[in-house]
């Protein structure tokens, strides 16, 4: 007989099966201003669908411990400084009550004691979650969305879940629908795996948004043309990422179609995505240049396949390096390089209109941490957002 933790684990997709196309479902009142909370905000991935979508948005609050992340995000979204939280302990949402049409937040959660073993909002004590689901209590949000890794469903043999979801539905008193979504069915080239969960206010049917196939969409159209050489890998970065045992595992990835799951810190510790770019004709300062590498020097099956001569590039001024498929005879030799920020971002599925407003380290850490836009874009058409707004 399954306990209940299994039968929670084996909810069966609640997918919508009609036919229906969430890209070209209209909105029922664009004209509509929605009342926005926001918090574990991050740079903002619920805004800039927003704004991606064209819609009316008005930022009531949001807050990130992280002072990068707030960097970020007062470059990008008009906000009062007053309407910022830092630590989300001291944040009191009470004031809002009513005037939250939608609340968007990934709180990381850490197990729960169950000491109590009644599963509800006592037993989150101590923990990132029960900010968030107090704040839902507070303000009383129309909507929510709460978007974590697919592995909490699993956590601690489904208790976790459990615990969380019956919060939701007994304690915060809203009608919940969950479903584990990848980037790569809604229109991003990636395969990153996230846990959505929709909280209604009042009594609502819904299905989560059907996927849709990437067609020929790849990485590769996500690429600069143009790039700085210091993201050319050297000589211990590529033994790393070259590494058949670290291929196998998919540890890492060359000129692959679709993009692994971007971590925080993939681009310092060689996991993740990188691109190999063939060189035709170098001379001899190209080839004297540790960042040059011979493909008889490595397992061609990494590289030689997905349209290679897409990748080929030519030295710019300077330390520019530009992308420009032509034809010619390939020299045999190459570089490898890791993903510039704005790829990363585009890759999360912000636009060129993001500023990045930090620098490299952070900018890659707040991308991996980030939430694919896409996925919030099908989530809020399917869901029809704006009749929800003022």
């Amino acid at each position: 007989m399954k306990n209940k933790y299994e039968i929670i684990q084996n909810t069966p997709a609640n997918l919508d099966n009609s036919g229906s196309d969430w890209r070209i479902m209209p909105f029922s009142h664009p004209e509509r201003t929605i009342r926005l909370g926001t918090s574990f905000s991050g740079i903002g991935a619920i805004e800039h669908a927003f704004k991606r979508m064209g819609l009316n948005y008005e930022i009531m609050f949001a807050g990130d411990i992280d002072e990068d992340c707030k960097k970020s995000y007062f470059a990008n979204y008009s906000i009062l400084p007053e309407r910022w939280h830092s630590d989300i302990h001291n944040f009191v949402a009470k004031d809002f009550l009513g005037n939250i049409d939608l609340f968007v937040g990934g709180a990381p959660c850490q197990a729960f004691s169950m000491r109590g073993k009644r599963g509800g909002f006592d037993d989150t004590r101590g923990t990132l979650f029960r900010e968030f689901a107090r704040i839902v209590m507070e303000c009383k949000p129309k909507v929510f969305i709460f978007e974590n890794v697919r592995g909490m469903i699993n956590h601690d043999h489904g208790r976790t879940w459990t615990t969380i979801k019956k919060t939701f539905e007994d304690d915060c008193d809203y009608q919940v629908y969950f479903q584990v979504l990848n980037g790569k069915n809604y229109g991003i080239p990636q395969s990153r795996e996230r846990l959505f969960c929709i909280g209604f206010l009042k009594e609502t049917e819904f299905k989560f948004p059907a996927p849709i196939s990437l067609g020929n969409t790849s990485i590769y159209d996500f690429l600069d043309h143009e790039f700085d050489s210091k993201y050319f890998l050297k000589q211990k970065g590529v033994n790393f990422v070259s590494r058949k045992l670290n291929y196998d595992k998919s540890y890492t990835q060359v000129n692959g179609q679709v993009m692994l799951c971007q971590k925080r810190n993939q681009q310092f510790n060689w996991h993740g995505d990188f691109v190999f770019h063939p060189i035709l004709s170098p001379d001899d300062s190209v080839h004297s240049k540790d960042t040059v590498f011979a493909v008889n020097e490595l397992e061609t099956s990494y590289y030689v396949n997905n349209n290679l001569n897409r990748y080929v590039i030519t030295p710019e001024t300077g330390s520019k390096w530009k992308m420009s498929p032509e034809p010619g005879v390939f020299s045999g030799y190459g570089r490898f390089r890791k993903l510039t920020p704005r790829e990363c971002l585009r890759l999360m599925g912000f636009d060129d209109s993001f500023k990045i407003a930090v620098p490299d380290t952070a900018a890659y850490k707040q991308s991996g941490n980030s939430i694919i836009v896409n996925v919030l874009i099908a989530i809020l058409r399917q869901m029809d957002i704006t009749k929800y707004g003022i």
